[in-house]
């Protein structure tokens, strides 16, 4: 079995794709394609698939091609990605500084919700 290269941080595109890909866990291009559709029916299956074996040979998707139609499956679990994109944001935009970092995201503006929630947890944590 040929070793699967480390994954490398992706793109806008591939994001979206991985935020569809996640809740299925794994799927054909078939598939994702027709949940993209839904929200940007402009996008063609001829990109999906394209896009996914891009992300397969950077080493973001995994693949099954035991099945006619191969199968897809994100290579990183969702919290293990952001949190691996986090750090590097952290580390390249804010010196290392997780406060930095927690400072700039709330200036931007969050909603009351948003902000009722952290506090909820910042309250909980103090306890």
């Amino acid at each position: 079995m040929a070793k699967t290269p480390a994954p490398s941080k992706p793109t806008a595109a591939e994001l979206d794709l991985l935020q569809v890909l996640w809740p299925l866990g794994s799927a054909t291009a078939k598939q994702v394609h027709q949940q993209i559709q839904r929200d940007r029916p402009e996008v063609t299956y001829a990109n999906v698939l394209r896009l996914m074996q891009v992300m397969h040979s950077k080493g973001l998707l995994i693949r099954d091609e035991s099945e006619r139609s191969h199968v897809y499956a994100p290579a990183q679990p969702k919290d293990s990605l952001q949190t691996n994109l986090l750090k590097d944001l952290m580390q390249r935009a804010f010196s290392g500084s997780a406060k930095a970092l927690v400072l700039a995201a709330l200036k931007t503006g969050i909603s009351k919700k948003e902000r009722e929630e952290i506090e909820k947890l910042l309250k909980e944590d103090k306890e």
